[in-house]
């Protein structure tokens, strides 16, 4: 099946087995009202992703039990083609110390580990994914045509 856009909707299994292909996601979340974007590694754990942070981290504090948006991509622009996966699920705080302990054993590090990490987990509630092929229906863009870029940013 394709959207509206000519790119093909991924199964929820197809955006899954995607999800955990890729060893770096990005972590959207609010921090003091703005909307804040983080690039993370992560694991999957059942049917939640899992994030380390360091230490102080504002991802730690900003994103406990709110809700949070997890996407990951592969995406070649020289052929046109790839795929991206978004997750949108609540995102908790590991503070029990055998869950912590059982989290410390996973191949699973922040960019920067310390003694003192934390694991947020985030519930997959609702995971959409698209796959763009060279050859879909029409192109956004035409190759002979520059790509329209905004007068200004605000």
């Amino acid at each position: 099946m394709y959207d509206t856009n000519g790119l093909e909707v991924l199964t929820p299994q197809d955006c899954l087995r995607l999800l955990g292909s890729v060893p770096v996601g990005r972590i959207a979340y609010t921090d003091q009202a703005l909307p804040a974007v983080q690039p993370v590694t992560f694991l999957l754990d059942n049917d939640a992703v899992l994030v380390r942070t360091g230490a102080g981290a504002q991802l730690a504090s900003a994103a406990r039990n709110a809700v949070v948006a997890f996407q990951v991509d592969q995406l070649d622009p020289e052929s046109r083609s790839g795929w991206a996966v978004m997750v949108v699920g609540y995102a908790q705080e590991i503070t029990d110390p055998d869950e912590v302990s059982r989290m410390k054993q996973l191949p699973l590090r922040a960019w920067f580990t310390t003694d003192h990490d934390h694991f947020i987990r985030v519930s997959i509630e609702l995971i959409d994914g698209r796959r763009l092929c060279q050859d879909a229906a029409h192109d956004a863009t035409p190759d002979d045509q520059p790509p329209v870029r905004p007068s200004h940013v605000v």
